[in-house]
Formats: structure tokens, sequence, C-alpha cells
């Protein structure tokens, strides 16, 4: 590909009162209108004085324009732009919207919380957007393929934290933590199906030096009723968190919803005595479906073992707190092993490595391998954050401590919603990231022209998705009835 003409018989004015950069805009605000999200904003959000005033509609600006990719108050400019104005009614001014997030407080914070949990089921509601709920699937050798982990009847929580990256001294809450990274901390949680990409169904932002369990128990209680409402109680659910979330707060918040968890273990001396407690014909050698990175050895693990012991957690503490359940252990060579020996510490746990998790699932549903195996998958939530610090949460664009933490759940709701209008697409879309999505679906250039009291949207002749972009239009226009929230 080359330039049809020099640069020098070229020329660019920004003058056309009628195109507009992102025309995928059109039916993604269509959907959220169908699912009731500036009616939703408009009832629950308090926010007091004029900044708070018509508060649907700015809620509906900002998760527009996070939808066409802004990143920080000033990118709200991209929505008054061109014929924009010929397209949506009201879309506010940069400076209008950030005196209102400016002007939350925890509280309010709280009320878009609930916002974001009713517009989610809306939209389960209007899109299938986790599909049909899977039905509990014989026990097998657990050798399926990765995708269909969660086949066996259990739907997918992850809780885990991440830190969101912040320069200057004007940010309220800004600290560093277990990351050596300056920052401010969120807190997801998502949820999976058989059949869909992971959606969010909790939040929170906390100071950059909080600790990753605090305030835990509470948003794992919150997403489990969340998941409840949206599968249907009947619909097995499964938590899983990493050892920072090994504590009675989240577990005990997760079983109390009705739910199962599957939560790494620390290494203290009641696991490493429960490990020891293992026979040698009780271990199950496993092949990773790809190899695996160990950090401590620095080499590439493709076999290991797994073997399981009954454990109750939380014994030392009073008998209200103790979880029966199961210990599962996966363990593979320590490559170290002839260095510790030689320093005199040849014991069990120098000739192999162990990671150990507690789970309270059924064992006639998920066996030792298979439990292990889903387990191990819990780092999907990961991807969810590198999704969203590509797109809104590149930035938290405020100094107020509160006004950012408006802007996560603001952010959640623009990841949800984009990820509904793609279900209404393509297959290969629908569990494609926010940043592929944007720039199939979202940022078309169109030309708006209007007739006989009708907008027509010109688009790019030959557009690559023309067929997924034509089946979310003509699927938003005609909706199914909104279930209730």
């Amino acid at each position: 590909m080359k330039l049809s003409h020099t640069l020098r018989s070229t020329s660019a004015v920004f003058d056309d009162p009628n195109l507009v950069s992102a025309g995928g805009l059109v039916p993604v605000l269509a959907l959220a209108e169908s699912a009731g999200l500036r009616d939703l904003a408009g009832e629950h959000l308090s926010v007091p004085t004029d900044k708070g005033a018509n508060a649907g509609l700015k809620v509906a600006s900002l998760v527009g324009g996070m939808v066409a990719g802004a990143d920080s108050i000033d990118d709200m400019a991209l929505l008054r732009h061109g014929g924009m104005g010929r397209l949506f009614a009201r879309a506010y001014a940069p400076s209008t919207l950030g005196s209102f997030l400016r002007a939350f407080t925890f509280g309010h914070v709280r009320q878009l919380d609930a916002v974001a949990s009713r517009f989610l089921i809306a939209l389960a509601g209007l899109t299938g957007l986790l599909g049909a709920p899977a039905a509990p699937a014989a026990d097998d050798a657990g050798d399926t393929d990765t995708d269909t982990e969660v086949d066996r009847g259990y739907a997918l929580v992850d809780v885990d934290d991440t830190i969101i990256e912040v320069h200057g001294y004007a940010k309220q809450g800004a600290g560093f933590g277990y990351s050596g990274v300056r920052g401010l901390n969120a807190l997801l949680a998502t949820l999976t199906t058989a059949t869909s990409a992971p959606v969010i169904v909790a939040q929170r932002l906390r100071k950059g030096s909080t600790g990753s369990p605090r305030g835990a128990k509470r948003l794992v209680g919150d997403a489990v009723r969340t998941a409840r409402r949206l599968l249907g109680k009947p619909h097995p659910v499964l938590v899983r968190m990493d050892s920072a979330f090994y504590g009675r707060g989240p577990v005990h918040a997760a079983i109390a919803r009705g739910a199962a968890v599957s939560v790494t273990v620390r290494m203290d001396k009641r696991v490493k005595a429960a490990i020891a407690a293992i026979g040698d014909d009780a271990w199950t050698t496993i092949e990773y479906t790809d190899a695996v990175f160990d950090e401590a050895s620095q080499r590439w693990i493709s076999r290991a073992e797994v073997a399981e012991i009954d454990f109750t957690a939380f014994a030392a503490q009073k008998k209200t707190d103790h979880v029966p359940g199961r210990l599962v252990v996966r363990r593979i060579p320590d490559f170290n092993a002839e260095k510790n020996k030689a320093a005199g510490q040849d014991t069990l746990f120098d000739t192999w490595r162990f990671h150990a998790f507690f789970t309270t699932t059924d064992a006639d549903v998920l066996d030792t391998v298979a439990a292990d195996k889903i387990h191990r998958h819990h780092a999907v939530i990961e991807q969810v954050h590198a999704d969203l610090k590509s797109s809104a949460l590149a930035h938290l664009p405020s100094g107020v401590f509160t006004a950012n933490a408006a802007w996560l759940v603001l952010a959640v709701i623009a990841f949800n919603l984009t990820r509904a209008a793609a279900s209404l697409t393509d297959p290969q879309l629908a569990k494609a990231t926010t940043a592929t999505l944007r720039r199939k679906l979202i940022i078309v250039p169109a030309r708006v022209a209007t007739s006989a009291r009708r907008i027509t949207l010109h688009l790019p002749r030959a557009w690559p998705w023309e067929a997924a972009w034509t089946a979310l239009l003509d699927r938003v226009n005609d909706p199914p009835p909104v279930l209730a929230a």
C-alpha cells in the first residue's frame, strides 16, 4: 500500500458537519437505552445540587464516551464533533461531566454500583449475554480442553485485584501496594459461563496501599448475589480466588450465598502436615495442555501430579468458622533439590514443589484432576484487568478519590455494554477484547443524511465487518422484552 498522491497535492480540512467518527455508538447506545441505563441512573442516583441534575443523561454520556474509547474526562469531547449532535441529544461538555463526577460521595458510588448490577441483569435479558446455563456433565478423566472447563455444571466467579498506576501528587488515596507501583487498587469480580466471555459483576476502588483482602467479604457477597440473579438460584456457582483472599470473610461470604469456593491456600504448618499425610499411591499424573512457566525454578513445566485429602479450613478458629472441604495439591519436581540437598535441606518439601488450594466443590461433579484444572484457569480475570487498562482504565482521571471510584463503575458498565453488543453480532466477536470490538464495530466513520424525517448513516463501502454491524443494528431495532431487574 502507498499514497495515491504526494503530500504536496493532498490537503485536509476539518469542516464537514455531517461526519461522525464512531457510527457504532448508534446501535450500542440504543441497546443501553433499551436496557434502561438512563432511567436506572435517574432513579437511583441522588447526587446533590445542579451538578447532579439529569444524572441519567450524564451517566449515558460518560458510558458512551468510554465505549468510543475515551480514557479521560477531556476525551469526552469526542461526543461533540461533526454530526454527533444530529444523532444524539444532550451530550454534555467534558467540564460538566467532570463536575458531576467530583460531586460523588461514597454513598453515591454505591448507588452507581446498584445501577451497574441492575443494568447488567437487563442486558443479559435483552441479549442472552451469558448464554444458556450449562448442565452438569458426567465426570470423566478431566482431559477436556480448557474452553469446556465450565461444562461440568459450575458458573465461575473470579475475584482478584489489580493496581492502576497513577502519576503526580494530587491523586487522593494513591500509594504503593504489593506491586511496588504507585497507584490505586481496583478489586473486581467476573462471571463466566460455558458459553460466554467474562462479564464484571462487582467492583470496588480502594487506596493503593490497601491489602488485597480488605473489603473482599462484601464484594464476594455482592458478586455471588448478582450471579444468582443472572443465572437463577438453582445454578451452581464456584468462586475462585488466590491465596490473598484465603480468609474467613471472603470464604464465608461465598458459602453464605450458596456458592462453592476454590481458593489457593498459604503453605502454613497445617497445610504442610496435610500434604505430608497424602500417600504415595494417591498421586495422579497429569499433563498440561500447554507448558506452564514456573517462576521459582525459571523452567517450563509440562507434567505434574495431583492428589487430594479431606481438610477443614480455619480449624484453629471457633467451630462456627470451620469449613469442611478438600485440599487439592499439585506437585512438580523441584529442580533445585540437589542444591538444597547439598545445603543440608533434604526434606519432602525440597524434593517437590507444592501448590495447594482448598475447595468445597462436589467431588462427584469435579474429581481431583478436574478441580485442579478449573482452579488453574482462575487467571482468566487477568485478561479482564488488561482489557480495562487498555480502555477506560488507562487512567483514573480525577484527583478526587470518589470521582475515580465512580469512573471505575462507569468503565465496568461500558465494558459489559460492549460485551453485550458483541453477543448480538458474530460468535467470533462475542469473546473478543474491547479494543477489537471498538475497532470493528464502534469506530466506524459515518456520514449523517436526513430525508423525510429519517436519518441515514452512510458507512464505508466494503467494511469487512458490515454483516456483524448490520446484525447489531437490526437486533436492537427489535429487542425482546426487558427482564425485571
